[in-house]
């Protein structure tokens, strides 16, 4: 079943989408959610909360997307979820070691003046990416949206641990410049 015809599901309130959603995206959702929360249970239940997610919010919204979004939807859940855990205890594990390299490039929320700020700074982000030859910025991505292991980085680009950081590390001096240039930083 098509993205198209998943939505109009959604759009009859007929519960069948739920289904044809977890079939189509199961597996995506599953591997964003237990790469963030190292845990099988945690991700499943995180899993379920984001198709309750998609079912409250379609409609009124109708994403041009639905698998980016629902990744959105998943991720978003799954970091709450991370937050929620760990908000006494910080551990040395990948979500808080991508968070803090990220944070060393990316101003945080609390120094953004609204949403018109934050809708900037994704926008000049996605721009940024755009201009990355398409390995450099899939590397980016997996680590810092899909917060995979450096060692599951390197395994599935082929690259040493060594390199994989570097380019990680490049990247991030990268973004920090553009984002000087566009005056975010």
């Amino acid at each position: 079943m098509d993205d198209q015809n998943i939505m109009d599901l959604y759009w009859e309130r007929n519960a069948a989408a739920i289904d044809r959603t977890a079939e189509q995206y199961g597996s995506y959702c599953t591997a964003i959610a237990r790469n963030i929360l190292q845990n099988e249970e945690d991700a499943e239940e995180c899993v379920n909360d984001t198709w309750l997610g998609a079912w409250n919010s379609i409609p009124p919204k109708r994403p041009e997307n639905l698998g980016a979004y629902l990744g959105k939807l998943t991720r978003s859940k799954a970091i709450d979820r991370w937050r929620a855990r760990h908000r006494e205890k910080r551990g040395g594990w990948t979500v808080t070691l991508a968070l803090e390299e990220i944070a060393e490039v990316i101003p945080s929320n609390a120094s953004l003046e609204g949403e018109l700020l934050k809708q900037e700074l994704i926008q000049t982000i996605n721009r940024f990416l755009d201009t990355l030859p398409e390995t450099e910025r899939n590397v980016f991505l997996c680590r810092y949206w899909y917060f995979e292991e450096i060692t599951d980085v390197c395994e599935r680009f082929g690259f040493s641990r060594n390199k994989t950081n570097l380019m990680l590390h490049r990247t991030r001096n990268k973004l920090r410049k553009f984002l000087k240039q566009e005056d975010l930083l």
